[in-house]
């Protein structure tokens, strides 16, 4: 088989070139930046007319990543609209991180996975959005997973002639194959800062309370797929 696997490379290449079996990295020319330095080094950003996917668990900074994404686009021109699956998003969070919520529309699903997938189909036919959020972060994995791909593969269509981004949450990969993004997220380590506490006499307290200062997380592209830097690391400040 290895002599079979390299006679055919050495066809391939006489006859296309010895470029053939190199892995070209894809750049999208127009991408929306998330604002956060590391990932768009990583990435490039999120493609506009392509489907983004972020998955991680609870705490891995996949939200904090999304906020950035929605201050930087709202206060860049940019109509944005988060269909909130399972009413989790925080306005006041979004706020605090810089978003413009008057260039925002926000859509609450109250745990209807099968409403939140027909207000996404809404708005990206409707147009005029520049990034649209799916959140599927408080679904189960397995059920993320087996969302049907027919839905992926329509989303894919509807977006790829227009200038929208739409970006998935969940916390494993879901979108598969129709995802021209994939990015994993996780947290590595945490800084925590104890405060000092009074005591009165020979009494002290057995706990000190603690503040938490700093997350460290890691980001992976998994696709595209293609040599060069796959994953970064970076730190979220607590505010």
């Amino acid at each position: 088989m290895a002599l079979a696997k390299a006679a055919i490379e050495s066809q391939l290449s006489s006859r296309f070139g010895g470029d053939v079996f190199k892995l070209i990295e894809r750049r999208f020319t127009e991408v929306i930046p998330t604002g956060v330095t590391e990932i768009d080094s990583l990435a490039g950003g999120l493609p506009r007319g392509a489907i983004t996917e972020i998955v991680g668990s609870a705490s891995s900074g996949r939200t904090s990543i999304m906020l950035s994404a929605l201050a930087r686009a709202t206060t860049h021109d940019e109509v944005c609209a988060v269909v909130d699956t399972h009413n989790s998003f925080d306005p006041q969070s979004a706020s605090k991180a810089g978003a413009d919520l008057r260039q925002l529309l926000w859509l609450r699903c109250d745990n209807h996975l099968e409403h939140s997938f027909k207000a996404a189909d809404l708005v990206l036919q409707g147009g005029g959005f520049g990034l649209v959020i799916l959140d599927l972060g408080d679904l189960p994995a397995k059920q993320a997973q087996k969302i049907i791909s027919s839905w992926w593969y329509r989303f894919r269509r509807v977006v790829e002639d227009k200038p929208t981004s739409l970006l998935v949450i969940a916390q494993a990969s879901c979108v598969r194959s129709c995802a021209s993004l994939s990015l994993a997220v996780n947290k590595i380590n945490e800084s925590w800062s104890v405060i000092a506490t009074k005591t009165f006499g020979p009494q002290v307290s057995p706990i000190a309370p603690s503040l938490l200062q700093q997350i460290t997380l890691k980001a992976e592209r998994h696709r595209p797929i293609f040599s060069g830097q796959r994953d970064i690391n970076f730190k979220a400040q607590t505010a």
